[in-house]
Formats: C-alpha cells, sequence, structure tokens
C-alpha cells in the first residue's frame, strides 16, 4: 500500500503520543509510586521519631501504664490529623496498647499477631496488612521508642495505599498535562513544517513529475530564499535547459532529415533514371560522378555527426602535449595550397613570435584549425586574403582567422555554433557543407577549457578569436 509523506508523518505522530502514554501511565507511574511511597514514609517516620522522643520516651511512666496513656493520647490524635495518619502505641511484646483512631483508652491492650519489629526488607516501613491488622493495602512506618538505650516500645504510623496512590496520581497528572501540551506543540511544529517544507515539496515532486512527462512550460512559483527556494530555482533553470534540449533535439532531426533527404532523393532518381533507361549510357557517367558527389556528402556528414556525438567532455580524454601552434598553422595552411591557388586566395600569416607554444591536443587543434581556414576559403572571393594570427596574452595564445568574405548576418551570429545551422548565404554558396563544422570546433575548444568568439559584419568579412593556454618553458634536466 502507497502511503503519502504527510500520511507517514501523522502515523509517526500518533504512535509517539501513543507509545508516551503508556510509557506515562506504566513506567512512569511505578517510579512515581516508589518514589511517593519513600517519600511518605519518610516523612513520617521523621514525625514519629519526634513524638517517640519528645512525648513517650521522657514521659514519667511505662507504655504499658494507663495512666500514662491518657497523658499521651492527645498528642496521638493532634498528629493524626496533622499527617492524616492513624498512630499506634505498641508495646514491647507486640500489643496495641493505645490508637489515636480511638476517643479512649482500650481496657486491655489487643494483641498484634506474629508481630515483628524488624519488618520486611530491613526497612523503617512496609505496605501491606500490618500482620493482618488491616484489610486494605496500607503503608506503615514503625518507629523504636527508647530511653536510655532500651527499647520502651513502638510507634506505627499508618496511612492507606489508596490515599498514597491518589498523592501519586496527582503528581501524574502534571505529566498528562505536560504531555497534551508537548502534543500541541509538536502538533503546531508539525503543522507549521507541512506548510514550510511539505508543500513546497509537493509542488517541487508535481513539478518533476510533469518535466518527465515532457512539459517543460510548468511554473514552480516560489519566492523564497532558503534551500528549496534555490533548489525551485535550479529545478525552473533545468526545465529551461531541457526545453532547449528539446528544441534543439528536434530542430537537430529535422535538420537531419533535410540535410539527408536531398542527396537520396538525387541518388535514388539518376539510378532510377539510368534503370529505366532515361538516361542514356553515354550519359551516365556524369551522372554517376554526381552521385558518387552525394555519397561523399553523406559520408561526410555521417563522419561529422559521429565526431560530434564523441566528444563529451566527461568520457573523451585529451591527449595534451607541448608544441608550437605557428607551425601547425604553417602545415595546415599549405594542405590548401592547391584550393587556394585556383581560386587565387593568398594567405597572411601573423606571428607575435617565431615560436609559440601551446599547451593543448594537436590533434584537434589541427581539426579547428582546418574547419575554420576550410570556412574561410569557402566565403571568401577570389584575388583575397586570409590572415591567421597568432598573439600571446596574459598566459594565453589568441588564435585569430581573419577573412574579407560575404560575412554573416547580424541575426545569425548566435546560431552558428548549433548543429546543422546554415545562414542562407552560406546555403547558397555553399552546397556540400553540413553544418557541423563550427559546432565540432567549439566543443573541441570548450573541452580544453578555452573560449572562441566570433567579430563579422555582412559584405566586409569574419574573424574568429579562440585562446590556448601557453604551454611552460622546458627546463632543462
Amino acid at each position: 500500500m502507497h502511503l503519502s509523506l504527510n500520511i507517514k508523518f501523522i502515523i509517526a505522530y500518533l504512535i509517539f503520543g501513543l507509545c508516551a502514554f503508556l510509557c506515562i501511565s506504566t513506567v512512569t507511574s511505578r517510579l512515581l509510586l516508589d518514589h511517593t511511597v519513600e517519600e511518605k514514609a519518610s516523612s513520617f517516620y521523621q514525625e514519629g521519631l519526634y513524638l517517640a522522643d519528645q512525648y513517650v520516651a521522657t514521659y514519667p511512666g511505662d507504655v504499658d501504664d494507663q495512666h500514662s496513656l491518657s497523658g499521651i493520647q492527645p498528642y496521638l490524635s493532634s498528629v493524626d490529623v496533622y499527617l492524616n495518619a492513624e498512630i499506634w502505641l505498641i508495646s514491647r511484646d507486640g500489643n496495641l496498647v493505645l490508637s489515636s483512631a480511638d476517643t479512649e483508652i482500650p481496657a486491655e491492650p489487643r494483641e498484634i499477631p506474629d508481630f515483628n519489629s524488624v519488618l520486611p526488607g530491613g526497612k523503617y516501613y512496609t505496605t501491606g496488612d500490618f500482620f493482618g491488622m488491616f484489610d486494605q493495602e496500607t503503608l506503615s512506618v514503625l518507629v523504636p521508642v527508647t530511653h536510655n538505650y532500651h527499647v520502651r516500645g513502638y510507634i506505627a504510623v499508618h496511612t492507606p495505599m489508596s490515599s498514597v496512590v491518589q498523592e501519586k496520581e496527582g503528581y501524574l497528572m502534571a505529566f498528562y498535562i505536560t504531555l497534551i501540551i508537548l502534543m500541541a506543540l509538536t502538533f503546531l511544529f508539525a503543522a507549521a513544517g507541512w506548510f514550510i517544507v511539505y508543500r513546497p515539496l509537493r509542488k517541487l515532486g508535481r513539478a518533476a513529475g510533469e518535466y518527465a512527462s515532457g512539459n517543460f512550460d510548468y511554473p514552480i512559483a516560489m519566492n523564497r530564499e532558503d534551500e528549496l527556494g534555490i533548489l525551485s530555482n535550479t529545478m525552473n533553470f533545468m526545465a529551461q535547459a531541457l526545453r532547449d534540449a528539446d528544441e534543439d533535439q528536434r530542430k537537430m532531426i529535422s535538420n537531419i532529415s533535410h540535410d539527408f533527404r536531398s542527396p537520396l532523393t538525387s541518388i535514388k532518381g539518376y539510378i532510377e533514371a539510368m534503370l529505366d533507361g532515361t538516361i542514356p549510357p553515354e550519359m551516365q557517367e556524369k551522372y554517376l560522378n554526381i552521385v558518387l558527389r552525394e555519397t561523399e556528402r553523406l559520408t561526410k556528414l555521417t563522419s561529422g555527426l559521429l565526431e560530434l556525438n564523441a566528444m563529451n567532455p566527461k568520457q573523451n580524454r585529451l591527449d595534451k602535449t607541448r608544441f608550437d601552434i605557428n607551425t601547425v598553422i604553417k602545415n595546415t595552411a599549405a594542405s590548401f595550397e592547391g584550393t587556394c591557388t585556383s581560386r587565387r586566395i593568398a594567405f597572411n600569416l601573423l606571428f607575435a613570435d617565431p615560436q609559440s607554444y601551446v599547451c593543448a591536443d594537436m590533434g584537434k587543434i589541427q581539426q579547428v584549425l582546418y574547419n575554420l581556414i576550410d570556412n574561410a576559403i569557402k566565403f571568401s572571393h577570389p584575388d583575397s586574403v586570409i590572415t591567421v594570427e597568432t598573439t600571446p596574452r596574459f598566459g594565453k595564445i589568441f588564435v585569430s582567422v581573419r577573412d574579407t568574405g560575404i560575412g554573416i548576418p547580424k541575426d545569425s551570429l548566435k546560431k552558428i555554433w548549433e548543429r546543422f545551422y546554415k545562414t542562407d548565404l552560406s546555403r547558397g554558396k555553399d552546397k556540400s557543407g553540413t553544418g557541423l563544422g563550427l559546432s565540432i570546433v567549439k566543443e573541441i575548444i570548450q573541452m580544453h577549457g578555452e573560449n572562441i568568439n566570433v567579430i563579422s559584419t555582412e559584405g566586409v568579412g569574419t574573424e574568429f578569436i579562440f585562446s590556448l593556454s601557453e604551454a611552460e618553458e622546458e627546463t632543462e634536466k
């Protein structure tokens, strides 16, 4: 059975209250009764000692002397009223000779059967029927009456255990009232916690369920600055990120479908035309070359996707080494010599220092330079110049790739890093591009913990600038 957190708290609260009540009614009640008996017996014993010392032991007669007893009777009666207890005067032989409950002195002492001055357990008090003298449970305190180191008799103080229990119940009531107050305070704290913690948690849980179902527009309105407020803001940020990721995924799938559909449609159309004879045999070589180029485009697109998908900063490790970035730039630029010659495009390499050593993954940085220079060539005019420059600054080496081509529209500058994104100008000029080059560039630079920026003016040109950590100088071993 599924129980909500709220129900679990209520059940725990009720169980706690029941356990506390049972504990008070059993353990605490017993401890209080023992304590009350001990306190009552101690009080009776002190009064018995005072009574024995002041009125009985020093009285000029014996406790068995009737004449002597008549003078003691008033004192016993007054102490009886004060203690709310029955007081007996017992002889050495165990005979009841005087009781505060009697208005007159009995003519003959009353024998207490099996009387023993040593009470059970060796204590000065006992509970029970006091050698069969009472028909109900009684607390009895026995005090010896001594004079000149001789025992002349005993004073016994009796009170019903029912009165002791009643006194104990008075103390116990204070515990019950305290428990009720504590339960009420606990309930108030629990209610406050429900409003402060549980309700916001329910909102966050409901929002998490909505996000899990794909509803990223579900709002979390929580104006607070504590941990729950931080959590709600984090979840709102997460929802926005998921919404953006979902939108990017839809766009990526749409772009992939578009970029795959066009060459596949061409390949399918040309092959069908050759099979059904629409394209004569003497023309098939031309169209087979077109099919080959479209196939190469699909291969390039697939390779780019696999490469971009593999660039996970948490899984893909960089093979960082110390190398001269200027040499890598020269070698990369040299690989475009044939293309640049046919389009009459020249390179202008500007290096602040003859050698600029960086600490990075040389293979991936070479790929960054290749993609940036390839883009610059694609969108440059014939008889133009592409400038590649390195500048050391603040412990970094800044690399700039600048062209004087068609430029990037202002509204497209923030989108060029998206996968498959192509500006309208690039779509018209570069039919073979996949739209993945700049995405790969940014992923590589971010994997290095560096930044890349772009400055572009439509019709004037574009400049990409990225940074790399400057390598420390090697020390001689």
